[in-house]
């Protein structure tokens, strides 16, 4: 049980209270859970998985200690029938699946992830090796963190973008976002459209929407923790067509 608050006295009286009908031990500060590390300065606290990425790194065996500048080469548009299928798919499909998870820190790869879990039920060694690439930009990347400043404004500011038909397979498009509360980042996302757009404008659109779903939900969240959000919400977006369209 994680117990959190800014009320030191009330906390040590519901540990207090716990004791009196439970066997519990007392941990003190939140450090590490569930693979997620916490670090807590004076200004706010990180979050990272730091040790999490070493030992998926450790799993994998990578034969060599190579680094790369960024999760996946530019412009990649893989194919179901990209490379000879794997003998065994059993590593690639448990190393996507860590990756999947690695996202809950690390939104820089939310992209790239989503692109490679698309080929979990038949991978070739051409996806495996863009997976070892995804690989090779954690072990260089394996200390960035994400920062949660305590002093931050209860202002919600939205970001979305799209691809537009750039899956070969049947053209449907990718749309991402991330929205910030004041200074901190609290939800990202990479979805692929269920319909084919016809134009850029109208992918991009579909994006927004999606975006203002999220940050509608957002609102409602914030306002069961007792937050409220008075002014609106920004939302950016580089398509001047879906923005005169909105």
């Amino acid at each position: 049980m994680i117990i959190t608050g800014n009320d030191s006295e009330y906390i040590a009286f519901v540990k207090a209270r716990l004791r009196e009908h439970f066997l519990m031990t007392d941990l003190g500060p939140l450090r590490y859970f569930l693979g997620i590390e916490v670090f807590s300065i004076s200004d706010g606290f990180y979050i990272s998985q730091e040790k999490y990425i070493q030992d998926l790194l450790a799993c994998a065996a990578l034969g060599d200690e190579r680094t790369v500048e960024t999760p996946m080469e530019l412009n990649v548009q893989l194919r179901a029938s990209d490379g000879d299928p794997l003998p065994d798919p059993t590593r690639y499909r448990h190393l996507v699946g860590s990756l999947v998870y690695l996202v809950v820190t690390r939104p820089d790869i939310s992209y790239h992830v989503h692109i490679l879990s698309q080929f979990v039920s038949a991978p070739t060694l051409v996806h495996y090796s863009h997976l070892l690439h995804v690989l090779r930009y954690l072990r260089g990347t394996s200390t960035h963190r994400l920062f949660f400043p305590r002093s931050s404004s209860f202002q919600l500011q939205a970001y979305s973008d799209t691809t537009w038909g750039s899956d070969p397979a049947d053209r449907r498009s990718l749309s991402a976002y991330c929205v910030f509360l004041g200074g901190s980042l609290i939800a990202w996302k990479t979805k692929k459209r269920t319909a084919v757009s016809r134009s850029s404008a109208e992918a991009e659109l579909r994006a927004m929407a999606l975006l203002t779903a999220e940050v509608t939900w957002l609102w409602w969240l914030l306002a069961d923790f007792g937050v409220s959000i008075t002014t609106p919400t920004t939302l950016l977006s580089d398509s001047t067509g879906a923005i005169s369209i909105a």
